[in-house]
């Protein structure tokens, strides 16, 4: 049996190798995706993006029942949206957020990051690879 790993991204990050590539990079959520595909051929991946805060719940709490682990990039509600981090905070799977570029480099504002005080780790400011890590955390926290 596969192990199920969920993918949620947030705003903007499907517009990730068009948007501000000097801080995210130029390579596209498409690609990022694959690249998981190919390096964790043991797991299942969903992957889901929204610009939608009510889509990003309503799959993390569908997550909680429907995979092994959640890796999260809320993007810009990562900053804002107690309703995803309560979401995130009613489900019990391992949970790891993710954040392309150092959030503690950046405006004041995005030093706060309500969506990563609910999960059971963060990977912080490691470009695209920060996915290949959170998966690789999951994998060991599920194997504990």
């Amino acid at each position: 049996m596969s192990i199920k790993i969920c993918i949620i991204n947030g705003p903007n990050l499907n517009f990730l190798g068009l948007r501000q590539p000097e801080i995210y990079g130029n390579e596209s959520l498409d690609s990022i995706n694959q690249n998981l595909i190919k390096k964790f051929e043991e797991v299942s991946f969903t992957f889901f993006q929204s610009n939608n805060e009510n889509e990003l719940i309503s799959k993390i709490q569908n997550s909680g029942t429907d995979c092994d682990g959640l890796v999260i990039n809320g993007g810009a509600f990562s900053h804002t949206s107690i309703a995803i981090a309560d979401a995130l905070a009613s489900i019990k799977v391992p949970r790891i957020s993710v954040h392309i570029s150092n959030i503690f480099n950046r405006e004041t504002y995005r030093h706060v990051d309500f969506i990563s005080e609910k999960c059971d780790g963060a990977i912080i400011g490691l470009g695209n690879i920060g996915y290949e890590l959170a998966v690789e955390c999951i994998l060991d926290k599920i194997k504990e």
